[in-house]
């Protein structure tokens, strides 16, 4: 029966993504920003289901297994960052017209500038993200659902059937459907996630409140009232003092500079259905951790005596096993499911994007016509899919805690492009030579503070938190930029101009829903201080 609505979902879901996408243009603006026509409910859902997979489903949920509401933070706090994103950076992207946010870098810069920063993001797609979100995706559904049993196979067997089912239709979506198509697909599946995510929520806090869910909350906080202090000290992953450091810049490179999640809003059919679709995104964002936190205290309550803080990854799905209906476990299969999926393709998606524009059409073929730059760009992510479809199995190898250190290796792109971008638009005159020396010295600091001086020559325990580490390379390469700057002045002073591809009147309301949010976001600290 669950495998029955598992499939009966999913490919429901294909379906209407198809029948609603229709014929996708084979041109530049057509098959990578969707015609720029996504309203704000489509962008809003795009962006959340985008943002969310298995590393956050299970592993936030497992966070908080080991250390209780504190790791809110990484929900919560991201709220703030789509503010800044919807008020600030957005106008700026739609007013110049860009398609990828390395165009921006040689509009500002120059044409090298945008070459190293589309490398860099594409080594991180495909050393980092793709093969990591078919793995923890894998393992994630064979484990919950016991796939090696259900099928008659090994473990690993399962796994590789896995990755390649996700892969497979993830790469159909993405390859061949254009950003369309994932973004109608990843609507769907939101509103699915989101009612699967509150079932679990619902049934398990029911459980532990024997059929009432007030009681289930008043046992949930007298079982360990400690672990609903929001406000983390030094020994925890996610110190207080890291929110006012590098925990900001984290949050704004992911929500205003990724391709993979600001492509929906560039493709916004307008300024205004771009802010209100990131603002309604926001809003949802503060929810976040009553799907994503909240859960992975209750598999404490429930578990704490039988799962140690080691396994914690182990706890959603121990939960979801204990709590959910099985009549509902096909139709969370097919949720989650969906979820990897969108995090895959979303990826892909803009690997293709980035690849086509900013590589093939700039280095290959100045003169190729927009069916030349998407074809293209289709046989670039076919052979980036197959690749990671391949390493991905391979990472079952890899030495523990891989997912958390591969979320360090990301700081060697994220704050250097970062810095280049948020330099670039503040200032007139920087030069690039200064985006240059920042993003190459940005991404070779970084790698030789954690992965030389930290585990080597400090130790791991007398050393700063990486997103202090983040913080203060921000802050030197800002500067250094700057001095460059006041010394060799670019000869003209940049000036960003229209383009008139979209209108950008602002959303009427944009400044008051975004204050709103803020403020929110920082009552809830106060709330669980």
């Amino acid at each position: 029966m669950a495998i029955i609505t598992f499939l009966l979902f999913t490919l429901g879901v294909a379906v209407l993504s198809y029948y609603l996408t229709g014929k996708t243009e084979e041109t530049e603006e057509g098959y990578f920003l969707g015609g720029r026509s996504l309203t704000a409910g489509v962008i809003a859902g795009s962006l959340l289901l985008t943002n969310l997979s298995t590393e956050q489903i299970v592993g936030l949920n497992g966070a908080a297994y080991k250390e209780g509401i504190l790791v809110m933070c990484w929900e919560t706090l991201a709220a703030i960052a789509m503010v800044v994103t919807a008020l600030f950076l957005l106008p700026r992207y739609l007013k110049g017209g860009i398609t990828t946010v390395p165009q921006f870098l040689e509009v500002r810069y120059d044409t090298m500038t945008k070459t190293i920063a589309t490398v860099l993001f594409l080594s991180g797609y495909v050393v980092v993200l793709l093969p990591i979100v078919l793995y923890s995706g894998s393992l994630a559904i064979v484990t919950m659902f016991d796939l090696p049993t259900a099928m008659g196979v090994s473990q690993t067997t399962a796994l590789w059937i896995c990755v390649w089912g996700i892969g497979l239709i993830g790469s159909v979506y993405a390859i061949f459907g254009g950003l369309k198509a994932v973004a109608i697909s990843d609507t769907i599946n939101a509103i699915g996630l989101l009612i699967g995510g509150i079932l679990i929520l619902y049934f398990g806090l029911s459980h532990i409140g024997d059929g009432s869910v007030m009681n289930g909350v008043s046992n949930l906080y007298k079982h360990a009232p400690e672990r609903f202090n929001s406000i983390g000290d030094e020994n925890a992953s996610v110190p207080f003092s890291t929110i006012f450091t590098g925990m900001m810049l984290v949050q704004l490179f992911y929500w205003g500079t990724n391709q993979a999640i600001i492509q929906r809003a560039l493709a916004a059919k307008n300024l205004k259905e771009g802010q209100k679709g990131l603002l309604l995104a926001a809003f949802f964002k503060i929810l976040g951790p009553l799907i994503l936190v909240v859960p992975g205290m209750i598999a404490y309550y429930l578990f704490n005596a039988e799962l140690s803080v080691d396994d914690a990854d182990q706890a959603y799905p121990m939960l979801v096993r204990t709590v959910l209906p099985i009549t509902l476990v096909g139709f969370f299969a097919a949720v989650l499911f969906g979820a990897i999926l969108s995090s895959f393709n979303s990826a892909l998606n803009s690997s293709v994007t980035m690849f086509g524009l900013d590589i093939y059409k700039e280095h290959f073929n100045k003169d190729a016509s927009d069916e030349t730059v998407v074809k293209y760009g289709k046989r670039f992510g076919i052979m980036l899919a197959v690749f990671s479809m391949f390493i991905a199995p391979l990472i079952a190898n890899a030495p523990d805690g891989l997912f958390g250190y591969l979320q360090e290796v990301n700081g060697c792109y994220s704050i250097p492009i970062l810095t280049i971008i948020i330099v670039g638009y503040l200032t007139k005159w920087v030069p690039a030579l200064a985006a240059k020396i920042a993003i190459i010295l940005g991404a070779v600091l970084y790698s030789v503070s954690q992965f030389v001086l930290k585990p080597y020559v400090f130790g791991d325990d007398n050393y700063p938190h990486f997103l202090h580490v983040m913080a203060i390379l921000f802050v030197m390469n800002v500067v250094i930029m700057l001095v460059i700057g006041k010394l060799q002045p670019r000869a003209k002073a940049f000036v960003l101009n229209y383009t008139e591809q979209v209108d950008i009147s602002p959303y009427k309301h944009a400044k008051l829903v975004g204050g709103i949010i803020c403020v929110v976001v920082i009552l809830s600290y106060v709330y669980f201080s």
